[in-house]
């Protein structure tokens, strides 16, 4: 079987006999990895997988039964649908289908940046089918999985196709690199976050893909027009993990509200449920954590990038002007152990904008989950902490805030952490309830059915086929 039969694709693989051969290489490496670090325990089982087979909406995913290690992680581009650069100091010229020699280095440092986050998820959930609440959330942990997968193989893709020795090496370092390894860590700090119970990976699929959608929406804007055309693709298939995300942290909030209420201490824990205290301690880690990514408020690489026109804005064409030259961003910054106000030139604080939009898509977020707390009847709403919270990158890194913003001493902060932030106590008691439940139909003691299944199929379809051995054994 040839790598076209193996990986489907829209760039022609097979016309490329170099690329050809260098990809050839590298598939045995993935395989290999995926096999050592992807879940553990299922490879060989069967489970209803959504696969992309085109880019045209109306047939881009294929469903079916499919062992993991046979999964075909496609290469896949969007039409090219305008060929102008709309922001930044090349706004107007022709996009770019090779690197321009000036932007290698920061081109491919994005592009490696961008990769090793895929791998690097799938190996801080590589243990949690062992624990999952049901084949629902099994074949959907799978699902988000592979696709991590494939968003790997479309950054290996252009390292490979444009970038040469360089781009070969990036490539194989990729697989070499392992979450939370204090020798070869990933390159940001959350990707080395342990994410061992479904309540963290409930709040990284909420929190941290969400990072992910903007931060590939920026780049989907770039003037390298494969880049904009992988990661456009990316964000179709991005928009299931935050699925995952929002709808298992309100299943779970749930099932905490009717239980708090039956009990008459209020005590959901009693009852094998996570307490609704706990809960928002998880809120306030994950976002956080997250909120890091986005890097320093003031940044002179994202004002670089923008003006290189190689990494935009979330929804450029909402702008009017797309250059943002002579325009100013106030945004609050440390000054003197004070926050204070500050004006900016917007170029450089282009991290900050990018970090407002996600602010507000999780406060849409948070607004469900309150919702849906509202329904059960419980007085009880979560919330996002501030965004000087818990920081270690930026303007308020180095110092201590409370969840509300304000500002306080470490003596302080160091009295209340485990009130704000989950505790040994809170992890080991959360591990604890991490027991599987592969019945189909069934559900674990800690969160609510889903509203439906998968695809039209219903919440009780057999996701996951243990023909073999079973998986916990």
């Amino acid at each position: 079987m040839t790598l076209t039969d193996q990986i489907p694709n829209n760039v022609d693989l097979g016309s490329d006999r170099k690329l050809m051969r260098a990809l050839m290489r590298w598939q045995p490496n993935f395989l290999s990895w995926w096999r050592d670090m992807g879940p553990e325990g299922f490879q060989e089982n069967q489970v209803w997988l959504r696969t992309a087979v085109s880019v045209e909406p109306s047939g881009w995913a294929h469903y079916d039964y499919v062992r993991m290690p046979e999964y075909r992680w496609g290469i896949f581009l969007t039409p090219a649908e305008n060929d102008v650069i709309t922001f930044g100091d090349h706004a107007g010229e022709p996009k770019w289908n090779e690197v321009p020699g000036e932007l290698r280095g920061v081109l491919r440092r994005l592009i490696v940046t961008q990769g090793d986050t895929e791998p690097a998820s799938v190996e801080q959930q590589r243990t949690l089918g062992r624990t999952a609440p049901s084949l629902y959330d099994l074949r959907n942990i799978f699902q988000v999985n592979v696709e991590e997968g494939r968003h790997l193989w479309a950054m290996v893709h252009l390292l490979h196709q444009y970038f040469g020795r360089d781009g070969r090496e990036e490539a194989e370092a990729l697989l070499m690199r392992r979450s939370g390894d204090p020798d070869t860590p990933r390159i940001l700090s959350t990707f080395n976050e342990r994410t061992d119970d479904w309540l963290s990976f409930f709040m990284f699929t909420t929190f941290t893909d969400r990072d992910g959608k903007f931060q590939l929406s920026a780049l989907s804007e770039s003037g390298f027009a494969p880049l904009a055309r992988a990661t456009k693709f990316m964000l179709t298939e991005e928009a299931f993990h935050l699925f995952c995300g929002e709808t298992g942290v309100e299943r779970v909030l749930r099932k905490s509200a009717e239980v708090t209420m039956q009990d008459p201490n209020g005590d959901a824990r009693k009852y094998g449920t996570i307490d609704l205290h706990t809960i928002q301690k998880y809120i306030n880690f994950w976002y956080s954590s997250s909120l890091d990514l986005f890097g320093s408020e003031l940044s002179t690489n994202a004002a670089d990038c923008f003006a290189a026109s190689i990494k935009g804005r979330h929804r450029e064409d909402r702008y009017e002007d797309h250059k943002a030259l002579g325009q100013i961003y106030t945004l609050p910054m440390m000054e003197n152990g004070k926050v204070t106000m500050r004006e900016v030139p917007m170029r450089t604080a282009l991290n900050e904008i990018l970090r407002d939009e996600y602010v507000k898509d999780c406060e849409r977020v948070c607004t469900r989950w309150n919702a849906a707390l509202a329904e059960t009847g419980i007085d009880f709403r979560v919330t996002l902490p501030s965004r000087s919270f818990r920081r270690t990158v930026g303007t308020f890194a180095g110092y201590s805030f409370d969840p509300q913003g304000k500002l306080i001493d470490d003596a302080t902060y160091r009295a209340k952490q485990d009130d704000w932030l989950p505790t040994s106590s809170d992890y080991e008691f959360v591990r604890s309830l991490m027991k599987p439940v592969y019945e189909p139909g069934k559900y674990a003691s800690w969160i609510a059915p889903p509203q439906k299944g998968v695809k039209g199929q219903p919440a009780d379809y057999p996701y996951v086929r243990f023909d073999n051995e079973h998986a916990a054994e």
